[in-house]
């Protein structure tokens, strides 16, 4: 079954999803949870059908941090947000909804039979075995000598477009991401600090590689924040700006604090927070993700005067 939505195709038997034409990378068991969710569109898949539809009853992984997985990996693929979904809406507890128009359209075979050779065309007048002999006999001297002169012509036109492209296009931004910090003082976090800025990484790659840099795995940004500098973070990855984030205690339970600094003067340029129950983290990553890429593609990438400086 193939299902169209926005500018998406979504091919549910391949897994392939396509944007205008282009085949957009999507992991297989984030695009098993997207057919699931595009075959009962506004309808609510529930947390315990996606577990049994992705993993079965026999299968034993930490479920909660597996489907915000998924989910957010389906976000990516779609340029979705959690915070303000266009296709996967969030029912907190219960599941998931596919919220956008969908038309579902059966698959198509375009078949082209290929033109049988008596078809082909004719050439009601063939060369005669005189004029063919002089055509053979006619001196390649000026081929021989135009080549070169072709070549070494495209390469100059080359060179200077080259040229031309390089002085008129900005280089990208390069971001750097460091390893979130865990300071509440319990190790169960730890992971939850890894996951969180794994995620943000692939978030801000999905913008694309034309538009951003990003760098997340230098022994910089693998360093505790009491023993990295943002000048060593710098002169290490030469990215203008830096993302960092921080997990803390808060009245709620757990609160996941996220800063966008611009490098070359150390201003902060934005900054989220969300607080938590222990007992609800199962996406907090993907929304501090999604809301970081956001602030990234307006301050950074569109550097607009009139980004906000916090989300909430």
């Amino acid at each position: 079954m193939l299902y169209r939505f926005g500018l998406f195709e979504f091919d549910a038997a391949s897994g392939e999803l396509r944007k205008q034409g282009r085949l957009v990378r999507i992991e297989p068991q984030p695009a098993r949870a997207l057919a699931l969710l595009l075959s009962r569109p506004g309808e609510m898949i529930s947390r315990d059908e996606l577990r049994l539809h992705l993993w079965g009853g026999d299968t034993h992984v930490d479920f909660d941090r597996g489907l915000a997985y998924c989910i957010g990996q389906v976000r990516t693929a779609l340029g979705d947000s959690a915070d303000n979904p266009r296709f996967v809406e969030t029912l907190p507890k219960r599941g998931y909804r596919f919220v956008a128009p969908l038309q579902p359209v059966g698959p198509t075979a375009v078949a082209q039979a290929a033109v049988p050779a008596s078809d082909a065309p004719r050439l009601d007048s063939a060369p005669t075995a005189a004029a063919a002999s002089a055509s053979q006999a006619v001196p390649s001297l000026l081929a021989r000598a135009w080549w070169p002169v072709a070549v070494l012509t495209l390469l100059a036109v080359t060179g200077l477009v080259w040229t031309v492209w390089a002085r008129i296009t900005p280089a990208r931004p390069v971001v750097a991401v460091a390893v979130f910090d865990n300071e509440t003082g319990s190790a169960e976090y730890d992971r939850l600090a890894s996951t969180a800025a794994d995620i943000a990484v692939e978030r801000l790659t999905a913008l694309g590689p034309r538009e951003i840099g990003v760098i997340g795995n230098t022994p910089t940004l693998r360093m505790p924040r009491a023993e990295r500098s943002p000048s060593a973070v710098q002169r290490e990855t030469g990215a203008e700006y830096f993302v960092f984030g921080q997990i803390q205690n808060d009245d709620a339970g757990v609160r996941l604090v996220v800063h966008l600094i611009r490098l070359d003067d150390d201003t902060h340029l934005w900054v989220t927070r969300v607080a938590r129950a222990p007992s609800d983290l199962g996406d907090i990553e993907d929304v501090v993700a999604d809301r970081l890429a956001e602030a990234v593609r307006r301050h950074v990438i569109e550097r607009d005067p009139n980004a906000p400086r916090f989300t909430r």
